[in-house]
C-alpha cells in the first residue's frame, strides 16, 4: 500500500512511502535537508514498523518537539493502523 503522511513542525513537508504488512519501502521526503533524509530513507528501507519507531521516535530537531526521523516514525505507524484498518 502506497501511504502519503503530512509532517508537523519540520522542514520536510510530506513522506511518502510503501507499506507491505510491516514491512516499509520505497521512503521519499518533500522538503527538508535532501541529502541527510535520502540517507535515512536508504538506511532503514526494508525495515520494520517496529525497527523504525524504536530506532527514530522522540529525536527532536533543535528547539523543535519533532524531528523528519521521528515524523517517520509517526508515518510508519499510521500507515501500518491504515493498512491494517482496510484488511
Amino acid at each position: 500500500m502506497h501511504y502519503d503522511y503530512k509532517t508537523q513542525n519540520t522542514c520536510s513537508q510530506i513522506i511518502s512511502l510503501d507499506i507491505d504488512g510491516d514491512v516499509v519501502t520505497n521512503i521519499s521526503f518533500m522538503g527538508g535537508c535532501n541529502g541527510n533524509l535520502k540517507a535515512i530513507s536508504a538506511l532503514v528501507d526494508g525495515w520494520t514498523v517496529e525497527e523504525i519507531e524504536s530506532k527514530l521516535r522522540g529525536i527532536k530537531c533543535g528547539r523543535r518537539p519533532t524531528s523528519c526521523g521521528d515524523q517517520l516514525a509517526h508515518a510508519v505507524r499510521e500507515a501500518y493502523e491504515a493498512e491494517q484498518a482496510q484488511a
